[in-house]
């Protein structure tokens, strides 16, 4: 309008609000984002929104849960060892079994099922008490049993052996998850259960540490257990014999040193850690449902390989983004002093305006078949 009134031209002034309205630049980032949504789509990944998108890119911690995320978390009982004379390896999982037969937890999921494959009784109990992060009390058949870690039957008052002590040190050096079975107020046995690491997380780690990020293990399990997983994947910071509940508390104590933290986890107890995190990923297939919807990506195959992929992704995505931006407003700029000159008439200025959009979007498009997993 300046523009008519200066040069008395209404072609002049109609033409620059032609090429000024700003349609290329307001296309710039929602286009990049749902290009990149859809090509992590393709990829098998979950992105629920643009700002977990963009958030990725700028995470330099990584935070992960050890059972389900960097294992497969299919527990399977290796050791039945008894201490209590007259109680043999059948008998010893029963107990167990029975006691854990109205938990939840992988471990005593895991117990049971182990029970039911040797055709071993599990007898229902006649009441059940489960504390999270620390095992459970059931009383079967007049016993009351603990099932659970040290920790657990100290706060129960109940004893255990030099001998028992000493095996549970072996098992931990194994990376073993061991379950202690107490009998009122004695411990009466171990039951050991191992895992198996994911072949591809050693690799993703060492892609994660040659991209500047560091990675963290936040976990439940023993410090010993916890310390031999993580050293054979590669991760050097290790806090160990967490409860939910301190996962937080960690994630917190990370972001306050100024750090950017993306949790990965699977379970119902790690959902409350991937919603502190600055982003939170799920394992999407054998993750529970209460920690998929807590998280803002869910890696719906468990392919944890893919998290510097999601990484490259992000930083892509921003960088196409920026780019856009760049674009449409010098496309915009230069367009209305050409129209101010005389150079551009309605028509041509619309061409112009509307090439611009097309850049952008041609630009956006890019994104989905680029190879960002490698």
């Amino acid at each position: 309008m300046i523009a008519g009134i200066v040069t008395q031209d209404i072609v002049r002034a109609v033409t620059v609000l032609v090429v000024f309205c700003p349609c290329a630049l307001v296309l710039a980032t929602p286009t990049a984002i749902m290009t990149a949504i859809g090509q992590a789509t393709k990829h098998g990944v979950i992105i629920k929104s643009g700002e977990a998108l963009e958030k990725m890119g700028k995470v330099d911690t990584i935070a992960f849960d050890k059972t389900g995320t960097l294992t497969y978390g299919k527990l399977e009982v290796s050791d039945i060892i008894s201490f209590e004379e007259g109680t043999d390896e059948n008998a010893l999982l029963s107990l167990a079994a029975s006691a854990e037969a109205k938990s939840e937890h992988p471990l005593g999921k895991a117990i049971v099922s182990c029970a039911k494959e040797k055709g071993v009784e599990i007898i229902e109990s006649d009441s059940f008490k489960m504390t999270t992060g620390k095992g459970i009390y059931a009383e079967v058949l007049g016993r009351e049993l603990l099932c659970g870690n040290e920790k657990y039957l100290a706060e129960n008052d109940a004893s255990i052996s030099a001998e028992i002590v000493a095996k549970l040190e072996e098992l931990r050096a194994q990376g073993k998850a061991s379950i202690l079975v107490a009998n009122g107020k004695t411990c009466i046995g171990i039951v050991a259960l191992s895992d198996v690491l994911r072949p591809e997380a050693a690799e993703m780690v060492s892609k994660l540490n040659g991209m500047n990020t560091s990675t963290v293990l936040l976990t439940g399990d023993n410090k010993m257990t916890a310390d031999y997983f993580a050293s054979q994947v590669g991760i050097s910071e290790i806090r160990a014999e967490l409860l939910p509940e301190q996962k937080v508390e960690n994630i917190v104590s990370l972001q306050k040193d100024e750090r950017k933290v993306c949790m990965i986890g699977d379970g119902v107890n790690d959902a409350p850690a991937l919603k502190t995190a600055d982003v939170g990923v799920a394992m999407g297939s054998m993750g529970s449902d209460i920690a998929v919807e807590a998280a803002d990506i869910a890696l719906m195959s468990d392919d944890i390989s893919k998290i510097p992929y999601l990484k490259r992704l992000s930083n892509a995505t921003v960088k196409t983004i920026k780019f856009s931006i760049t674009l449409s407003m010098c496309i915009n700029f230069l367009a209305v002093a050409l129209s101010v000159l005389g150079v551009l008439n309605p028509t041509t200025g619309a061409l112009v305006h509307n090439a611009g959009s097309c850049f952008v979007v041609l630009i956006a498009a890019m994104l989905y078949d680029r190879k960002f997993d490698k």
